[in-house]
């Protein structure tokens, strides 16, 4: 088993304090913006940077992929509860603890049952269609805040946009300049000097000029009081019904962590030549996401711009994040007070700017050029999560990648290919040197297994070969063969398929071969009763080659 903090030693150790200090710098502004996105105060994104965080750091596999609140986690937390209790409450608070401790669960449960598979089942255009809606959302409300209007931020995004709009006049002319400063110094300052942590100096600028301009008397607003001290061991306490509720949102959740968290931690991996395991990251989520929930936090996931953030600061190891929970566990003990002036609207600029990337704009784009029916699946998960709710739209995206594996599956690439074409030396298991070729002769190749999607696909494409070639001219069609290199399994109604397709060869005087087929496959199609007497059907190089001379 690998061991904590992998790849540390004495020569890197500097270096992965100094990428420490830059997490920090980068981490601590964006938790505090993804907490007001969850609807929970500053406390609840920075009490995940310290236990969690810890843990986390203690148990992956992965050397640098970085775990936090995320903005699509926060959106989701808001969309969710928003519906079951007022953002601020008590209640609202209790829900999200208990939101992270059932997909703490959940993750650990799919550890312990290597169940790490069903996060493929979220495909690219899927979580790029999910993780944009849920972004956009999230920059109306961010975009709210940086001009100083109100609009209700537990909304539907109809709503929000329609307050935001109709909120104009009301716009602060303080508000609106800090933004925009912060915006030019966020954007700038990353072109000129990557490596500085920018989110960190327009926190501490802004907080400066507004102590020294008293903006928040005309109007701007400021995170207000933050409470000091540790984060406190806690369990939510709710009613049965009130967790069962819990339940979807938290799977959704669950999904988008394991399949956004595992793709980046295996990327890197390969990336840096260091191994990973999926199960051992799940668990690593769910131990870390159960500690968030019982410490006052909420749901983490992996930060795919942090990660990015410590592998361009040459950070190799999990030390950051450790040095990440120390300064925060620091900041809360004594530097709270320097929190309470910063201005919201520098809070959602930060917040805006890391979010940009997240609307998939890019990716679109590219799926619009590389493949139409993908990129509609990406566009219907974008715009039911933004219409109609973050948990309709993981529901579509489930559906959504259902469809497009059945339709990939039930159109098989099949082949099929006369040898007099010249073509029996490849496909006919390399027959030897010599081999004659001969008219009458049609191979039909498959690329998957036969079930019950293609089955009917498959026998009338065998059909169809064996007619057409007879309809063109070029005389009647004696022996098929069949290459079954790709065919790896047979289900219940491919085999009936099967046997409906044997029959009509019978029936049109047309013998029947195999080539290439694994031992697997003759042992299924034995079981099933589709050889018969299989010594009758020839299955080697040999009796192959034979027919093609008859």
């Amino acid at each position: 088993m690998q061991r904590p903090l992998a790849g540390l030693t004495r020569k890197n150790f500097g270096r992965e304090l100094l990428a420490g200090v830059t997490l920090i710098a980068i981490a601590i502004p964006l938790n505090i913006g993804y907490a007001q996105i969850a609807g929970l105060p500053p406390t609840a994104g920075l009490y995940a940077l310290v236990v969690p965080t810890i843990i986390w750091a203690l148990v992956v596999s992965s050397r640098q992929l970085v775990a936090s609140p995320d903005a699509a986690a926060a959106a989701l937390v808001a969309s969710s509860i928003g519906g079951l209790a007022a953002a601020g409450s008590a209640d609202y608070a209790t829900m999200a603890l208990a939101q992270a401790i059932i997909c703490g669960v959940m993750l650990l449960l799919m550890s312990v049952f290597k169940l790490g598979f069903l996060a493929n089942f979220l495909s690219k255009p899927i979580l790029v269609g999910f993780v944009g809606g849920l972004a956009l959302d999230i920059l109306i409300s961010q975009i709210a805040k940086m001009l100083g209007v109100k609009i209700e931020s537990g909304g539907e995004f109809v709503e929000k946009l329609t307050g935001l709009v109709t909120g104009l006049p009301t716009l602060n002319i303080w508000s609106l300049l800090i933004s925009v400063c912060a915006v030019l110094i966020l954007v700038l300052g990353r072109r000129i000097a990557p490596v500085v942590p920018w989110a960190l100096v327009v926190m501490v600028v802004a907080t400066v000029v507004v102590l020294l301009t008293h903006a928040d008397d005309a109007g701007v607003s400021v995170l207000g009081e933050v409470p000091a001290g540790p984060p406190a061991i806690t369990w939510p306490m709710l009613d049965w019904s009130t967790w069962a509720m819990l339940i979807p949102s938290a799977l959704a959740l669950t999904m988008v962590t394991a399949a956004e968290g595992l793709l980046v931690s295996r990327s890197y991996g390969e990336k840096r030549g260091y191994r990973t395991s999926p199960n051992r990251d799940l668990f690593a989520f769910g131990v870390a996401n159960v500690a968030s929930g019982a410490s006052g936090s909420f749901v983490m996931g992996s930060s795919t711009s942090r990660t990015a953030a410590m592998d361009q600061a040459g950070a190799r190891t999990q030390l950051p994040s450790i040095v990440l929970a120390v300064g925060t566990l620091l900041l809360l003990l004594f530097g709270t007070a320097l929190l309470a002036d910063i201005p919201n609207p520098a809070i959602g600029a930060i917040v805006g700017i890391a979010v940009l990337p997240l609307l998939g704009i890019k990716e679109f784009r590219q799926l619009w050029k590389t493949d139409r029916f993908e990129f509609t699946i990406g566009a219907a998960c974008f715009l039911v999560t933004l219409f109609v709710g973050s948990i309709p739209g993981i529901l579509v995206s489930f559906v959504l990648a259902l469809i497009n594996m059945a339709k990939r599956a039930a159109t098989p690439a099949i082949d099929v290919l006369k040898v007099d074409d010249q073509v029996s030396r490849s496909l006919l298991d390399e027959a030897p040197e010599g081999t004659v070729t001969a008219p009458g002769v049609v191979v039909v190749r498959m690329a998957a297994p036969l079930f019950f999607a293609n089955g009917s696909v498959f026998t009338d494409a065998v059909k169809k070969a064996v007619t057409s070639a007879d309809d063109a001219g070029n005389g009647p069609v004696k022996h098929v063969v069949l290459d079954m290199e790709a065919v790896t399994d047979i289900d219940v109604t491919g085999a009936e398929a099967f046997e409906s397709m044997q029959s009509w060869l019978e029936q049109h005087e047309v013998s029947l071969a195999f080539s290439r087929m694994r031992p697997q496959t003759h042992d299924r199609l034995v079981k099933l009763d589709l050889l018969g007497d299989h010594d009758s059907y020839p299955t080697n190089r040999e009796a192959v080659t034979a027919l093609t001379r008859n």
